[in-house]
């Protein structure tokens, strides 16, 4: 179970293995701990440091304590029970209630406790949004016990950090950050933080993955370690051994809610962005392109020739957005954004919130087996979510055709396909509607309802189009097809074995 740093932990053991000899025909497996070689233990006796002691000192001044607190409402807000008109109870329940109410009802406080880490002398102080949420009162507290009251400058939910900002009559201590591309796994990292409330305490462990998707948000790409972090980590500081951040504490994986050594931090890579937004504007400004994707599949590949899955496929281009603007259509396989690679689909969405809101940015895109260079001009994230793709009618031929070459039956877009399957008015391609439970579609996850939008990356509007598409690439030797499908779970390429015969 992920759960906020609120709780993690550390847990390691080191355990190594020699086989030696022990006579004609005889072995015997030796596993110990912390069982090394000489050879290797004098290497790592020079790359594990002495002592972590001179780094904790220089770092602990510039990482706060939190408090935040809410008002809440309290369990005294209850009303008397309904009773009929002059009930003999109704005197009862009246002087129980008077007698049992709070003096302030409803009106109660809720505190939590978290980390942060000064980053600019001007009192900017970065935590996580989960330790602020909702709060009414906000404290930060140094590490010589001095309280200051802060206000909130900005935060931003979907990385889960939030800017905070005090005034002091002292210079304050900063925390500079580092680059987290840079960190490798293996790498050593010192977390420090207010664990259960204790104040400044210092873990250290490595990094244990990196790029970590764990569902908590749109843009996960956290950092993995093992440092102990727990409950009052949140929003502490990641460093690296030459005193730089470059993570934000964040989460844990807990099944019980006990420390098991699997903490995660935001990259600094994805904050500082975050952060300078959130200064500037007070609130994250996204870059938007306007399409819906999908991965690309070693057979995705192979149908668009391309020697590699990489990329992001473009699934659908919203009308009236940037990428229709640019000329991207359906079916492109996006490879470079703003001179950025695209390894994965997951890294496109990152690297466009990223890029500057009307920014014009070169993109590779992978289309009819070459590579083509087009020009976007970025939108904004807030103003794309707000707009609608609108589609139109198109021609279809009546009734419903078997199309045995993908084990589908299919309908023209006809009043009755609408009605029989919900689909919007506006809705159109070709309607499936009947799947044989035995074919190459039914694999594919396609369904009764769904619409085909194109075949071989060519637009549908009727059985016959669908049909004659897949005539051509049988008459090609092509044993497959590519296929846009569009159903409950969104718009996506599918590849559809041709049947034999």
């Amino acid at each position: 179970m992920i759960r906020r740093v609120g709780s993690v932990g550390n847990s390691r053991d080191y355990w190594s293995s020699t086989w030696r000899s022990a006579g004609r025909g005889l072995a015997a497996v030796i596993v110990s701990i912390g069982l090394i070689l000489p050879s290797l233990a004098d290497a790592a006796t020079r790359q594990f440091p002495e002592s972590f002691a001179d780094l904790a000192e220089k770092l602990l001044p510039a990482v706060v304590n939190i408090s935040s607190s809410q008002t809440v409402k309290g369990r005294g807000e209850q009303e008397m029970p309904k009773l009929p008109p002059g009930s003999p109870f109704e005197d009862f329940f009246k002087e129980f209630f008077d007698r049992e109410k709070p003096q302030e009802q409803g009106r109660q406080r809720a505190s939590s406790l978290g980390s942060g880490f000064i980053i600019d002398k001007r009192g900017y102080v970065v935590t996580n949004n989960h330790v602020i949420q909702d709060a009414d009162e906000i404290t930060v507290i140094l590490q010589d016990n001095t309280r200051l009251v802060a206000k909130l400058v900005g935060k931003d939910p979907k990385t889960d950090i939030a800017v905070l900002k005090v005034e002091s009559e002292k210079d304050l201590p900063v925390a500079p950050f580092g680059n987290s591309d840079k960190a490798r796994v293996g790498d050593w990292v010192i977390a420090i933080g207010n664990p259960f409330a204790l104040g400044g305490s210092v873990t250290a462990g490595i990094i244990s993955a990196r790029n970590r998707n764990i569902n908590s948000g749109p843009y996960d790409t956290f950092i993995q370690t093992d440092a102990s972090i727990n409950r009052g980590n949140s929003g502490g500081p990641l460093f690296n051994l030459q005193g730089q951040v470059i993570g934000i504490n964040t989460a844990i994986f807990s099944p019980s809610g006990g420390s098991v050594g699997i903490g995660f931090s935001v990259p600094s890579s994805m904050a500082q962005p975050v952060i300078d937004q959130l200064i500037k504007h007070g609130k994250m400004r996204r870059g938007w392109l306007g399409v819906h994707i999908q991965a690309v599949t070693d057979e995705i590949a192979e149908s668009l020739g391309l020697k590699e899955a990489t990329g992001a496929l473009v699934a659908r281009v919203i009308p009236a957005g940037p990428a229709e603007a640019a000329k991207i259509e359906a079916g492109d396989v996006v490879l470079e954004f703003d001179g950025k690679e695209v390894p994965s689909m997951r890294r496109l969405p990152l690297i466009v919130a990223e890029t500057e809101i009307d920014k014009s940015v070169k993109v590779v895109v992978w289309r009819n087996k070459k590579r083509v260079t087009l020009s976007v001009k970025v939108g904004a994230l807030e103003e794309g979510e707000a707009k609608m793709a609108s589609k139109a009618d198109g021609p279809g031929d009546a009734g419903e055709t078997s199309v045995d070459d993908l084990g589908l039956t299919l309908s023209a877009m006809t009043a009755t396909a609408r009605d029989r399957f919900k689909l919007d008015k506006t809705a159109k391609g070709v309607v499936v509607t009947a799947v044989d439970g035995a074919g190459v579609a039914a694999a594919e996850g396609i369904r009764p309802g769904d619409l085909i939008l194109e075949v071989s990356q060519e637009e549908v509007t009727s059985v016959s189009d669908v049909v004659d598409k897949i005539g051509v690439a049988k008459k090609a030797g092509r044993k497959q097809v590519l296929v846009l499908v569009e159903g409950q779970s969104g718009t996506r390429f599918v590849v559809l074995r041709i049947k034999a015969g």
